[in-house]
């Protein structure tokens, strides 16, 4: 696509390393909603400009064939900004009305593994935020066991942290998280940076849930 002389002004800001997050939203306060923008700095295919077109987007316009292009648009770029962009397509836009939480809601299936991905992470987020909706925790924890050794890598890590969002925040399933994890012994052997949580399910929620006892 053809940039405008606005989107052209736009991009040479922001097509580069040194951008950040920050300066991302600062924009995008100054723009407030373009949805048109918005695909301009999308169709440059690169992380920084999408990453602003997402915060310029007009929620009422994300129907469930146009994410599946946005999802098929992003497969170039390497699994972290993958992860990323739909990260930040999750929180600045699809938790922003119910139409658009009924799309995740509905992604445990999707033949994505990127959205596959964000159906477990917003489960996992609304444990974390205190909205915790125990009516489908058997159901999210049933899947997890049945399904999570023949996962997608990125998918397959956010079953894990949905498992360990539950056994922090919901005492009675505590132990059946622990043994999951234990089970599949994933991340048992993951080496962790000096001061970070370990994805190991006993470990992690061990340490979560010492940290919610000395507060």
């Amino acid at each position: 696509m053809k940039l405008s002389a606005k989107a052209k002004d736009i991009y040479s800001t922001i097509a580069k390393d040194t951008t950040k997050l920050g300066d991302l939203r600062k924009i995008a306060k100054t723009i407030k909603k373009d949805h048109d923008l918005a695909m301009e700095l999308w169709s440059t295919g690169e992380f920084h400009p999408r990453l602003l077109a997402i915060l310029i987007m007009d929620n009422k316009l994300l129907s469930q064939d146009f994410i599946n292009q946005l999802t098929k648009d992003i497969e170039p770029h390497d699994q972290e900004e993958c992860n990323q962009i739909f990260d930040w397509l999750m929180a600045n836009q699809l938790t922003k009305s119910k139409r658009t939480i009924g799309l995740m809601e509905s992604w445990n299936h999707s033949p994505f593994a990127i959205q596959r991905r964000i159906f477990w992470y917003y489960q996992a987020r609304l444990r974390w935020m205190g909205k915790n909706p125990a009516d489908n925790t058997e159901a999210l924890l049933s899947a997890i066991e049945n399904s999570i050794k023949e996962e997608a890598p990125e998918v397959q890590w956010a079953m894990n942290f949905t498992a360990a969002q539950i056994g922090i925040h919901e005492a009675d399933q505590r132990k059946r998280c622990i043994s999951l994890g234990e089970n599949t012994g994933l991340y048992k052997d993951e080496i962790v940076p000096r001061g970070c949580t370990p994805s190991y399910l006993p470990e992690f929620i061990r340490i979560e849930v010492d940290k919610i006892k000395k507060r």
